[in-house]
């Protein structure tokens, strides 16, 4: 029995593991984490690591206020399946965060954010 029962206990763990590496990360970004820019991007780009459904995802910026600028994602058909894309209104200089959320292709909910700078 004992043995039995520490199969299934490794079989859900192991299950467990394999679905928690299909949550969606954040590979690469424009602007980058953490950049010094400047001038104001006039896009915001975000590539995952996997697939991620666009029409329900959103991102927003922030300004050192916690005014937030929600921004619309384009769903367009020539966009790639990984990413998110959205057009950048004018920004005044200063530290501004950039916060998103994406639905995975495992059905979760992910989010994360990062901060950039743009020069005054």
């Amino acid at each position: 029995m004992t043995g039995a029962l520490g199969g299934l206990l490794t079989a859900a763990l192991v299950a467990v593991a394999g679905s928690a590496s299909a949550h969606s990360l954040l590979l690469e970004s424009v602007p980058a984490p953490g950049a010094a820019l400047a001038e104001a991007p006039r896009q915001l780009m975000l590539r995952f690591n996997n697939r991620i459904e666009r029409s329900l995802s959103r991102v927003r910026l922030v300004d050192s206020r916690g005014a937030d600028q929600a921004l619309v994602v384009s769903v367009g058909v020539a966009e790639p399946a990984d990413r998110l894309t959205a057009a950048v209104p004018p920004l005044a200089p200063g530290r501004w965060r950039v916060e998103w959320q994406v639905l995975s292709t495992d059905g979760h909910v992910v989010s994360g954010r990062f901060d950039f700078t743009l020069a005054q």
